[in-house]
């Protein structure tokens, strides 16, 4: 099986979880991840096959002591076939976790089948109920094929099912009691997720921000007095209990960061390491598992990686920059 290694940086983080792009295209063209036009898309030969990233996947569970691994995009499920990598991720048997993002524009005819393959749990992004501001920030129809698709997601039966808001200021004030009751009506949890600076657009301002603290008022406002619930130092989002159970939760990444408690590692659809959404730096791993490298090679590029990771993402620093690569390129 070869040497066991701990995926441990400098800051003495231990990383187990894997955010792992499986494209970059999407089906929107929500302003705060993507042009409204002119989108460039990865080759698609580039793309890392599901023989790749299984290969992947193995080597960092046996290995490193990766156990999570979620499936993001662009929007993962216009990747065709994608049940059969779920199945073949399932089978290794390594995983204590294995979980999709998805804006559920395609998730009604799939949600079982996504479920029957091994997938465990779903994150699903909405950021309104209104269909003409739906339509004003993914810049496309579909509001009703999202709905579908969360009770779709909620019918087959998984393991756990979240819906994801980006909290944008002059937008999402007015949506935030209707979304947490919307979840409430559904039996699943809405979090919250300030604003960051990774539009393709380059818009992004700390002014936008609608931070979780103003969400948070404005829900105890509403429905009374919150309970803070967290499971894991590792988890981003502090969660609220309302009467008892569990509502929401907020993930305020430029306010509060939680770099300090960060576990993840992500690959990118294309096949290159990033040891953080933000980092300028890029570690190659396409060409390796193609030019016939061992698996040492591809273990000491992961390493290479996760020792290069800064303390934080630095937002709000005089140094900052946004990352080369937009949203939908690195991975949700």
């Amino acid at each position: 099986m070869g040497q066991q290694i701990k995926l441990i940086d400098r800051f003495r983080r231990l990383h187990r979880s894997l955010r792992l792009s499986v494209t970059d295209r999407c089906n929107l063209r929500c302003s705060y991840c993507m042009p409204a036009e002119g989108a460039i898309f990865v080759p698609r030969p580039t793309l890392l096959t599901f023989e790749e990233i299984t290969r992947v996947v193995r080597l960092l569970s046996n290995r490193c002591g990766i156990t999570d691994v979620r499936l993001t995009g662009g929007e993962p499920l216009v990747r065709r076939e994608l049940p059969k990598l779920v199945a073949m991720l399932a089978d290794l048997g390594t995983l204590t976790d294995l979980s999709l993002t998805s804006n559920a524009m395609l998730l009604e005819p799939m949600a079982a089948e996504l479920r029957q393959a091994g997938l465990r749990r779903i994150n699903i992004s909405i950021d309104t109920l209104d269909e003409a501001t739906f339509r004003r920030l993914t810049r496309r129809d579909g509001l009703d094929k999202v709905l579908r698709g969360i009770d779709a997601a909620i019918n087959a039966g998984f393991e756990n099912i979240k819906l994801n808001a980006t909290a944008i200021r002059g937008i999402t004030e007015s949506e935030v009691i209707d979304l947490v009751q919307f979840a409430i009506e559904k039996g699943v949890q809405i979090r919250f997720i300030e604003f960051m600076p990774l539009d393709a657009d380059r818009n992004w301002t700390n002014d936008g921000v609608l931070t979780g603290d103003d969400i948070r008022q404005r829900i105890e406002s509403h429905f009374g007095a919150l309970i803070p619930h967290r499971t894991s130092t590792s988890q981003p989002a502090t969660d609220y209990l309302i009467d008892g159970k569990l509502a929401f939760g907020l993930i305020e990444s430029v306010t509060k960061p939680f770099c300090n408690a960060c576990d993840r590692i992500r690959m990118t659809a294309d096949g290159s390491i990033r040891n953080c959404l933000f980092s300028q730096q890029e570690y190659p791993l396409r060409d390796l598992l193609r030019d016939g490298a061992s698996d040492d090679a591809i273990v000491r590029q992961f390493i290479a990686a996760v020792n290069a990771k800064e303390s934080g993402h630095g937002i709000g620093e005089t140094n900052f920059a946004p990352p080369d690569r937009p949203m939908y390129s690195i991975g949700g």
